[in-house]
């Protein structure tokens, strides 16, 4: 009865014995994503304000699901052993594998404690991006910003316990306990137990059992809660989903054409061109145009000094409805300029708030950090080019290092010449081990370098602060009061309140200098950030920034404050407007100061990352379509009452989406075939300044 005796020994581990094995892996597995959805709950307690048990209950179900797919990846090299009989045998190499995925993942899992309490998101393409920046800077940021040590502790622990389970689970599903299971050692019975493996694992890896794409994010979003939507995804999926379209083709990553041209050409002029442009050159670029502002709406000034205020959150700034007294100073600028009340960056990151400030182009799906690539030294209608054929001085001051995000690469091919950054001080007050040199030494030299410019020749300048950045290390003896009673945030509003004395003393400092009364300061934020209320589920308060306007006359002219609704991509052709005279360019915002009265405001906005969500706030409205998923129409509410409501407006729907599509389209195109700079403007006749009457000077 030789052929009844079974292909391997008794002592060798079974097919019976390795599904166990598997099986209990995976359940285990599942018990650890479960657990690591409950630290991050916890760690970001704060978001979690009324919503309600259930919907977390739904949102771990979900979660449950994501979660499966991870799994299933993670032990397919367990299901693909199946057939080989010396695979089976070789246990080591299986708990070898189990231990070095459980450990990415659970590394992963700690990252996402604070990664989420930063940018309320779950990982994504960031992590990428920071990676590729300056090893040291990033590591010192980590070191000074967070709890390194303690995570380490928690992870190596957390580790050790996962392999001492594995072996556990080994000496459980030992070969001992099958013996008699002799009958399932056939090769014919393995390969069957293989084809309905691998089956279930192809059923898994999809997470559903529908007809069409798999499981995807927008399966997770079955809440009214952001927070609990955000919970039921998986970080390690949506990270290997980032470095998949990292990876991918770059086409595959931008906004897909969906109009005939002609079509999204003529709806970009009816959103971008008012009553003073004319177009130019409509052959080769979408909105290339002259503008000639009003004679009554430009101002008494000739320089220009645009402040980029880092992270300085709308949602707290007192100006804005914010209690906490956590911006006195800029409240106390916003009485004697004009004061725009629903202004949004294009982005959530300082890169995407610079180039859309300063060289009036969006923050584009694919092109998100368009400073760093290729396309980032194609021709832009932004400060430099304008201001640059109009004899304009030119300053930029830093408390870093300009090679973070090619600053200096990408402003000095948009003609910057003139760059003081954390090298260029001399005995700081105050300089920072990651970042650099205070916003006070920042605002001390930039006055001084100012002073030095104010003279025949007309200037702009672009100062950009700081401090108020992760891991917010802030000179010893801080000239504010520590915020208190924000709980995690303390330490974030902390700094925002020094940077806004730091900008206070600037203007202290300024006032007394020959330039200030013939000078247009712009102040906005680069972006805002996240609070324990997040509103909608693209989080708008990470868009909502001031935008001030400082200059002598401005309030007589247009008021203390406007509701308008607009982004970054407005504050170039808004300056120009101030100016006076006519101007060729190719902005994709407009002169917010010359529109009718009837006129609401726009702006598309992006969140940085991979995520390639687009929104369009159109007046109290905001319209989100998921690059994935059906378009989600809002209205929101700023200030004193914030919140959304979701709408049923079909036909508001059906007028919004070409607008957000046609603008995403042509921005693109005019990216991509280098048509969004100036163009040939030799026929537009520059504008000579003379001294001008200051006698209407700021603040009286």
């Amino acid at each position: 009865m030789a052929h009844l005796q079974p292909e391997t020994s008794p002592t060798r581990p079974g097919l019976r014995q390795h599904l166990a094995f598997v099986a209990c892996s995976g359940l285990v597995l599942l018990v650890i994503f479960s657990l690591l959805r409950l630290a991050l709950l916890f760690h970001n307690r704060e978001l979690i304000g009324d919503t309600s048990i259930n919907d977390f209950l739904e949102a771990f179900g979900n979660g449950a699901r994501f979660d499966l797919r991870v799994v299933v990846y993670g032990l397919l090299p367990l299901v693909l052993a199946i057939p080989f009989r010396w695979l089976l045998a070789a246990r080591g190499w299986q708990l070898g594998w189990l231990t070095l995925f459980g450990s990415v993942t659970l590394f992963l899992g700690v990252l996402e404690l604070d990664f989420y309490r930063e940018f309320h998101q779950r990982l994504n393409g960031l992590v990428f991006q920071y990676v590729g920046e300056d090893p040291a800077t990033v590591l010192s940021m980590l070191w000074y910003g967070f709890p390194v040590v303690r995570y380490l502790l928690a992870l190596t622990l957390a580790i050790w316990l996962w392999f001492k389970l594995l072996q556990r689970l080994h000496c459980t599903c030992s070969p001992d306990r099958d013996r008699s299971a002799h009958w399932s050692e056939c090769w014919y019975v393995r390969s069957g137990v293989f084809v309905i493996c691998l089956l279930l694992a192809v059923v898994g890896i999809r997470g559903t059992l529908r007809h069409g794409p798999p499981l995807r994010w927008g399966d997770a979003s079955t809440t009214d809660s952001v927070f609990a939507n955000q919970l039921g995804l998986n970080g390690t999926l949506t990270l290997l989903d980032a470095a998949r379209a990292r990876l991918s083709d770059d086409s595959d990553k931008q906004w897909q054409t969906t109009m005939a041209q002609e079509e999204a050409v003529q709806v970009v002029r009816q959103m971008l061109l008012t009553a003073n442009d004319q177009l130019v050159d409509t052959d080769d670029a979408a909105v290339r145009r002259v503008s000639i502002p009003n004679s009554e709406t430009t101002l008494p000034v000739r320089n220009v000094v645009v402040i980029l205020m880092e992270s300085f959150a709308g949602h707290f700034v007192g100006a804005l409805g914010s209690s906490g007294d956590i911006t006195p100073n800029f409240d106390r600028l916003s009485r004697e300029g004009l004061l725009f009340t629903r202004y949004f960056s294009n982005g959530t990151h300082t890169h995407q708030g610079m180039f859309a400030t300063m060289a009036c182009f969006p923050n584009l799906p694919g092109f998100e950090y368009l400073m760093q690539t290729p396309e980032g030294a194609h021709e832009f209608s932004g400060l430099p080019q304008l201001l640059g054929e109009r004899g304009f001085n030119n300053l930029y001051v830093y408390n870093g290092d300009f090679a973070w995000d090619n600053q200096r690469g990408f402003f000095g091919n948009q003609g910057m010449t003139n760059f003081i950054g954390r090298h260029d001080f001399v005995n700081p007050v105050f300089s920072d081990p990651t970042w650099g040199v205070s916003d006070q030494d920042m605002f001390d030299r930039a006055n001084e370098e100012l002073s030095k410019l104010g003279g025949e020749r007309p200037f702009y300048a672009l100062l950009q602060t700081l401090s108020n950045h992760t891991p917010y290390a802030l000179p010893d003896s801080l000239p504010v009061k520590p915020v208190t009673g924000f709980g995690s945030l303390d330490d974030h509003l902390t700094a925002m309140r020094y940077s806004d004395w730091a900008l206070g003393h600037f203007f202290e400092q300024a006032r007394k200098q020959p330039y200030f009364n013939e000078t247009l300061f712009v102040i906005v934020g680069d972006h805002g950030f996240g609070s324990p209320e997040q509103l909608s589920d693209i989080d708008l308060y990470r868009f909502h920034v001031p935008l001030l306007l400082i200059a002598p006359g401005i309030q007589q002219q247009f008021g203390k404050t406007d509701d308008i609704a607009g982004t970054q991509l407005d504050i170039v052709p808004t300056i120009m407007g101030r100016l006076g005279g006519p101007v060729q360019h190719q902005c994709w915002g407009r002169d917010l100061l010359d529109l009718p009265n009837s006129d609401r405001g726009f702006g598309v906005i992006k969140p940085s990352g991979s995520d390639q969500t687009v929104a369009l706030v159109s007046g109290d409205n905001l319209l989100i379509q998921p690059r994935q998923g059906e378009a989600r129409l809002y209205s929101y509410q700023l200030h004193d009452h914030p919140g959304v409501q979701r709408m049923d407006d079909p036909v508001l729907e059906q007028q919004l989406l070409p607008r957000l599509d046609a603008f995403l389209q042509e921005a693109t195109a005019g990216l991509l075939n280098n048509t969004a700079g100036v163009g040939d403007s030799s026929g537009i006749t520059p504008i000579v300044y003379s001294a001008k009457d200051t006698s209407d000077s700021i603040g009286g």
